[in-house]
């Protein structure tokens, strides 16, 4: 017999929300939901930049779980909208400890995925101690070789037309070095080319992370305030190489040995290619590993979301 492909909860609302100054002029937005008092967990949204969204409340029992879910600095409820200022990795996982303290919790389970898994290593690294379980899907540990498979030479194999738009903006004397080269447009003084490049950075990814078109996922990637700040964040983390020693995350992924994990990745995740999920795989060995057949890179993807829905109920008991 066929085993059902778990799936998300119920639609659920906030039972508590608000903003946490974090210094540096940043105001962090940050909701609770789920029930107060239980299992607490802490969710990490992609990007950078891109906000969480209502539905990855669902990726947990609610019965279960009390989930804190928060904008990263500078994008979607978080203020100033964009900033790079005071904007990097390690500002971001002081900001995960001061929200564990607020919410009054020796530790918790901390979940994410893309960019938020990136997040998720580099805050467990740091904090063990903090991390009871670690749930991470499509790892990225950007690396030299992860950030040029996407936007210099890889991913422009799989999808040419895409790639043609995504290259567009930059005249072809600047495309060797195509993060630079947006840098330069989504930082510059013009307005009117910053939104140009925001949009066609942000289309890139959000044609690609599934592995079919997909128009519900790709189409909040067109938004003109959601691609800029989108935009403007994700190519100043990367470009940055998010403030990381090259190999970093799976050098000291040791650290993670004595915290229960599961690692998810799509075999066909075009962003993050599958071969470091394997890498952290051999280096963390203790924890759960499962590359989905049939897969790309969005959490939506239904192997994908099965296996997080059981990851998130194993570890609240279930």
């Amino acid at each position: 017999m066929t085993e059902v492909l778990r799936t998300l909860y119920p639609e659920i609302e906030p039972y508590a929300s608000g903003h946490l100054d974090v210094g540096g002029g940043h105001k962090i937005y940050w909701e609770r939901s789920g029930t107060p008092g239980a299992k607490p967990a802490v969710f990490l949204h992609g990007g950078p930049g891109g906000g969480f969204s209502a539905v990855h409340r669902r990726l947990f029992d609610p019965k279960l779980y009390d989930v804190l879910l928060f904008d990263q600095r500078g994008c979607g409820k978080s203020t100033p909208h964009a900033s790079l200022e005071a904007n990097t990795t390690w500002d971001l996982v002081a900001d995960i400890e001061r929200l564990r303290e607020m919410v009054g919790v020796d530790k918790w389970m901390v979940f994410g995925g893309s960019w938020g898994s990136t997040l998720a290593l580099a805050y467990a690294e740091k904090h063990p101690e903090r991390a009871s379980e670690l749930v991470v899907r499509g790892i990225y540990t950007l690396t030299k070789a992860e950030l040029d498979w996407y936007y210099q030479f890889g991913v422009s194999e799989m999808f040419p037309d895409k790639w043609e738009r995504f290259i567009a903006p930059i005249p072809p004397e600047e495309r060797h070095e195509m993060m630079q080269a947006y840098h330069r447009r989504l930082t510059g003084a013009d307005r009117t080319v910053a939104l140009e490049a925001a949009h066609a950075w942000s289309i890139w990814e959000g044609e690609t992370i599934t592995l079919l078109p997909e128009p519900s996922t790709s189409g909040k990637f067109e938004g003109v305030e959601f691609a800029y700040a989108f935009a403007r964040i994700e190519n100043h983390f990367f470009v940055n190489a998010g403030w990381l020693e090259e190999g970093q995350l799976i050098r000291e992924a040791h650290k993670l040995k004595d915290i229960p994990g599961v690692i998810v990745h799509g075999r066909y995740d075009m962003p993050c290619p599958a071969r470091f999920a394997w890498a952290l795989h051999k280096a963390w060995p203790t924890a759960e590993f499962h590359l989905i057949e049939g897969a790309g890179h969005a959490f939506s993807e239904p192997g994908i979301l099965d296996r997080l829905i059981r990851a998130t109920d194993k570890f609240a008991g279930k």
